[in-house]
């Protein structure tokens, strides 16, 4: 089934990019990228996805082909365009699968607005990114300036894998995360940031937490804990993946989204 590329003006004041694949009237999963990725970072997973599920891969501000405002980085804004953009496609409640970055935007949205999440994949996740092995990531980013130096962009996306991906996909990855301008990287580095370790209790929704046992970004304890925090959390560990585990195991993760996507009520309204 081909993939469909598209773009959104929402009024929080930014215009989207997002890519479609499946039956427009199939359960939708929103796919929420990581810190400098794109739409294109489930890209690689759609094509394993039946048709009865609608999946929406979003380039969220600031990030690929999406709009760049100087400001406007602060969690409360990437959640709130979630939501703004449920509305513009006129869908009441969806999954939400959300990667590093974007799985703190999907608790977010969880805890915020749970009339609108039927469900939460959170991968690549914890309770906060405000941790010991990141700091210097986050002291060199302070200091960046445009343009970004293309080397240290290779090495942070490096540094996400823990093993071989296919050959040109790690090119794509940096080139989609040269996109990103100095202020984009610094802006977003605050959501990052953001500690949900007194709020993950209330999250409602099920919710399937996907890690892998060789990431050194988000470590198996982080994830063990943060499964161990919402209530009746499900936690997937692959044995032989990093950071990005979809990217290593697309189809794996594919099947994985698929059986936890048969798990809730098969029926979602749409406005």
């Amino acid at each position: 089934m081909p993939i469909s590329l598209n773009s959104v003006d929402l009024p929080t004041g930014v215009r989207l990019q997002y890519a479609e694949h499946g039956d427009p009237a199939g359960m939708p999963v929103l796919m929420l990228h990581g810190w400098s990725d794109s739409w294109r970072s489930f890209e690689p997973v759609l094509p394993h996805l039946p048709a009865s599920i609608r999946a929406i891969s979003v380039t969220q501000r600031g990030h690929g082909d999406s709009s760049k405002p100087e400001s406007g980085y602060a969690l409360e804004d990437f959640t709130a365009d979630v939501v703004a953009l449920l509305d513009a496609l006129e869908i009441d409640r969806a999954i939400i699968a959300g990667h590093s970055m974007g799985s703190l935007v999907a608790q977010r949205v969880a805890i915020d607005h749970p009339d609108r999440v039927a469900g939460l994949v959170l991968m690549g996740s914890q309770r906060t990114f405000e941790v010991p092995q990141l700091q210097e990531l986050y002291e060199y980013v302070a200091q960046m300036t445009d343009p970004v130096d293309p080397v240290f962009i290779r090495e942070f996306q490096d540094s996400t894998i823990a093993r071989a991906i296919p050959e040109g996909m790690i090119d794509w990855v940096v080139a989609e995360s040269q996109k990103l301008p100095a202020h984009v990287w610094q802006g977003s580095m605050g959501a990052l940031r953001t500690d949900f370790s007194a709020e993950t209790g209330k999250i409602a929704a099920p919710t399937l937490i996907v890690a892998g046992e060789r990431d050194e970004i988000s470590p198996p304890d982080a994830a063990e804990a943060l499964a161990a925090a919402i209530p009746g959390a499900r936690l997937l560990m692959y044995a032989d993946a990093g950071h990005a585990m979809h990217w290593e195991e697309p189809a794996c993760f594919a099947a994985d989204l698929v059986a936890f996507v048969a798990t809730i009520s098969p029926v979602l309204s749409t406005r």
